[in-house]
């Protein structure tokens, strides 16, 4: 999407689908590009398995390797960062994807979703993964009522200005 002249993408990372919900209704509205932020090795299907692996990357700091790559990020002005909030914060996934480009003067809006926390410390690890970025109000929509999101969606797309 040209928003004036902003071109925007829409980076995220979805275990279950819930995130990509989100984030295909955020495409719509704005006409961005989708981009899946997917880890090298995928984490299991049983809930209790991923929830004990994420939350051992978190208390190893660990970077998973990412099997996919934005072409050029360099062309992009706005990313709309989704994902869902594991254990407070982002998956460990999106730690590695901040850290792989230059996001310096480039405007970041986060959107999760979640099971009860909010946006919990993602906002201020994205504000220390990428200093030199503007990060803008995020949007925090709890997983079971994503399939109801569409208006708190557009109310949010409307404040920051990017749809009318």
């Amino acid at each position: 999407l040209q928003t004036g002249d902003k071109k925007i993408l829409i980076a995220y990372f979805s275990k279950t689908g819930t995130t990509l919900e989100v984030a295909k209704l955020i495409a719509a509205a704005t006409n961005a590009d989708l981009f899946e932020v997917k880890s090298l090795n995928s984490y299991p299907d049983e809930y209790k398995a991923t929830t004990d692996k994420a939350k051992q990357e978190q208390n190893d700091n660990f970077r998973p390797e990412l099997a996919t790559k934005v072409d050029d990020m360099a062309q992009y002005d706005v990313i709309f960062l989704g994902y869902p909030i594991w254990w407070g914060t982002m998956p460990m996934a999106m730690f590695t994807f901040l850290e792989a480009y230059d996001f310096a003067g480039k405007t970041i809006v986060p959107f999760c979703t979640h099971g009860g926390s909010g946006l919990s410390r993602s906002m201020d690890d994205i504000k220390k993964l990428c200093p030199q970025a503007v990060v803008s109000e995020g949007l925090a929509i709890r997983s079971s009522g994503v399939k109801n999101a569409q208006n708190d969606i557009t109310a949010w797309l409307r404040k920051l200005g990017y749809v009318q």
